[in-house]
């Protein structure tokens, strides 16, 4: 699934090599038959030869209708697919015209398999101009290429405005700034084709009562995703592109109530490290964090097996870094509000014991469970948005609600 990327280093796979593996491996053949005029179609997926989960990962071969696509893993691999014209807002669409769950394989022997692409999803300007179609609560305001003196690549950003904003002309809002913004609001840009329903979660939790009406900011995540978002990489040019260059935007564009009591962060998997990052060192600015699914358990070593650019260690360590931070004297900043939380499912199998240790070191730091911070498993929740959405009152709540203090 593609929120995994890049992330889904634990679940990297071994490539078949040498001449004494051969018959260790199995060989897995593609087809595809697309619509007419197609342009190239590019096979991703979980292996390593394929990225893994590079949009691109593999082109296809053929022409016409028909392409076709070979790949070689180890015995008893479980493959995990999709396909692409090249970037994941150009991804495969099926006969309802929503993006299907990822193609899966065994690969027990060697295996051929054959799908019909209905349709790509469309450039995503032709979804930004036509916001409304989304069925979207209140108002969405697109800010198209977003660059920055900070990061390289330019990104979109969405500012959603509850339905109150434009009837209450001199009522202002704080402001939650959330991460992979294409995931929020439209299920037709959603990388799963399902979205976090931020928008009905909000009205719905004000409405009630529970929380006020608040403004968020979507920021669109780019092809330099792990870099950005990892604490350990470029997290704090990020973070000076949030605070220096989109804030004072969104503030002067916007009736916007400022100062770290009024403005929180969320995100999940790697969004979750950047959340809890941006509090952690940003006390002055971002007051509280939501961090779903969070990808505590990333380290040199996991990092080492998909992008070896970005660890300059000979060995690299297979300690989480979040571990090494801990131990190494990280503390909490006064008056900021944590909340994490992790499936059973999948990656998030994978969290519970690093999620212990943040809750051990919070504990020790004298914050208090439940005012000012939650570590919250969901079982049978998995990686993926529509395991968020399901739960995104209970992070909305401990952020904005009368709990806070």
């Amino acid at each position: 699934m593609r929120q995994a990327i890049p992330l889904a280093a634990l679940l990297l796979l071994a490539s078949c090599g040498g001449k004494d593996s051969a018959a260790d491996c199995c060989t897995a053949t593609i087809r595809v038959v697309v619509p007419e005029t197609t342009s190239t179609v590019y096979l991703t997926g979980n292996l390593s030869e394929l990225g893994p989960w590079q949009p691109d990962g593999r082109a296809m071969t053929g022409t016409g209708r028909e392409r076709s696509a070979e790949v070689t893993a180890p015995r008893g691999t479980v493959f995990e697919y999709k396909f692409t014209l090249g970037s994941w807002d150009r991804e495969a669409l099926d006969s309802t015209g929503t993006v299907p769950p990822n193609h899966r394989l065994v690969l027990d022997g060697d295996v051929e398999t054959t799908h019909e692409i209905a349709d790509f999803k469309q450039d995503p300007m032709v979804y930004i101009a036509d916001w409304a179609g989304s069925g979207v609560e209140g108002r969405l305001v697109y800010w198209a290429d977003v660059a920055s003196a900070h990061l390289g690549p330019t990104r979109h950003v969405e500012i959603w405005l509850p339905p109150s904003y434009d009837v209450m002309p001199t009522q202002h809002y704080p402001v939650l700034y959330m991460h992979d913004g294409q995931n929020l609001f439209d299920p037709r840009i959603a990388n799963t084709g399902v979205d976090w329903g931020v928008d009905e979660a909000v009205d719905r939790l004000a409405n009630q009562g529970i929380i006020p009406s608040v403004i968020v900011v979507g920021v669109w995540s780019t092809a330099d995703r792990f870099s950005e978002y990892s604490p350990w990489h470029k997290a704090p040019e990020y973070a000076r592109f949030l605070i220096e260059e989109l804030m004072p935007r969104v503030n002067a564009e916007f009736r916007t109530l400022t100062g770290p009591e009024n403005t929180a962060v969320m995100g999940s998997s790697a969004g979750g490290l950047l959340s809890f990052y941006l509090v952690t060192h940003h006390p002055d600015v971002f007051g509280a964090c939501g961090c779903l699914s969070t990808h505590f358990p990333l380290s040199e070593a996991a990092v080492a097996d998909f992008a070896p650019q970005a660890v300059t260690a000979s060995s690299p360590d297979t300690v989480p870094y979040i571990v090494r931070d801990i131990a190494a004297g990280m503390t909490v900043p006064p008056g900021t509000r944590y909340w994490f939380d992790y499936g059973t499912e999948s990656l998030d199998a994978s969290y519970g014991p690093t999620h212990d240790v943040v809750r051990a070191w919070l504990l020790k730091q004298g914050l208090v469970e439940g005012r000012d911070f939650v570590v919250r498993r969901y079982d049978g929740a998995t990686h993926n948005e529509a395991s968020w959405r399901a739960r995104l009152d209970d992070p909305l709540t401990f952020l904005f609600g009368g709990g806070r203090h």
